[in-house]
């Protein structure tokens, strides 16, 4: 299909069988409730984030709208650490920054300040707006990321599902970056969770309104700004998806990336789904695949020096430009 690393399922470490069995029973409850429900999984992820070990500064302003918000997660004593904007996802028609608590724990207990911004929703907004909203919390980010020990010449940007997408789109497409008065150049890199980056004519019926069905531009799909000199980027995705094609958006993305020249990592989780793979970041979840460790490791060598937290990376994929 395409050129990647495939990660089998990991067992618990350090359990018994029953304790194991148990594990992959609530391991496969959470992912029922991540797929069924908007709000109950969110609190059993979040509700494991512990009181301290990190800064989280809440409800910054980096625009006038009411959504255009963003929460701010670093490490204790954090000095030129690494950064990563981050975008939920929910078709953009639903998400808010509160409910993914647990993904800015998970940055800023590997060292890295986490940005998890919201962003206007449809009917407020079609596209591009979403999009421009997320650049316009990037340049935020770049301007400001030194008053949180984050350095500005190391931010990516990053996205699960929708946010996925958008983060495509900001590391892809110049204009959004250049209309916030910044540039896809100053990314270090960026990371794409299960995006959406090939999906006209657009099927689902939630999504046909967002871009303007049946006039979808064709120039709002990541794949066709596919191109050189672009960030590095890292693409993840789980075997299981059932939401988003992974062969389709990750596998199509990545080799018109390459083909262009672009260097990519793209990393395949066995067994996983859509919902797990961000859910996989959690405290709880972290055992079901080492997604966390494998996007910790591309920060860190993209960024160019290691970055501390109070949890050790371990050994992940290949450099992007040398994976097998």
């Amino acid at each position: 299909m395409f050129n990647r690393l495939i990660r089998p399922p990991r067992p618990p470490a350090k359990t018994n069988r029953r304790t194991a069995r148990t594990l992959i029973g609530a391991g496969a409850a959470l992912s029922a409730m991540l797929t069924l429900s908007a709000c109950s999984p969110f609190t059993v992820l979040n509700g494991a984030v512990p009181a301290d070990g990190r800064a989280e500064m809440r409800d910054i302003v980096y625009g006038p709208h009411p959504r255009q918000r963003l929460d701010v997660y670093a490490p204790e004593h954090a000095r030129s650490a690494p950064v990563v904007v981050f975008f939920y996802g929910g078709s953009w028609r639903s998400g808010d920054r509160a409910d993914y608590r647990f993904v800015g724990d998970a940055l800023a207990s590997r060292g890295i300040v986490a940005v998890v911004a919201d962003y206007r929703l449809y009917p407020d907004v079609r596209y591009p707006g979403f999009v421009q909203d997320g650049a316009a919390a990037v340049a935020w980010t770049l301007a400001h990321a030194a008053q949180f020990g984050g350095d500005t010449e190391r931010v990516f940007v990053a996205g699960h599902s929708a946010g996925g997408y958008i983060a495509a789109m900001l590391a892809l497409d110049p204009r959004w970056l250049d209309g916030a008065g910044t540039s896809p150049d100053k990314l270090a890199g960026w990371i794409g969770m299960a995006g959406p980056y090939d999906f006209l004519p657009v099927e689902s019926r939630d999504v046909r309104p967002v871009f303007h069905y049946p006039d979808s531009p064709a120039d709002s799909q990541p794949l066709a700004h596919a191109q050189g000199h672009s960030p590095p980027a890292l693409l993840l995705t789980g075997t299981a998806d059932r939401s988003v094609d992974p062969a389709r958006n990750t596998g199509g993305l990545a080799q018109a990336l390459r083909a262009a020249g672009t260097c990519v990592a793209v990393i395949e989780y066995r067994g996983l789904g859509h919902p797990m793979l961000v859910g996989a970041l959690s405290r709880p979840l972290r055992w079901r695949a080492p997604v966390l460790e494998d996007i910790s490791r591309f920060v860190t060598r993209e960024a160019g020096r290691p970055s501390s937290g109070d949890e050790g990376a371990t050994d992940v994929a290949p450099g992007p430009c040398h994976q097998p």
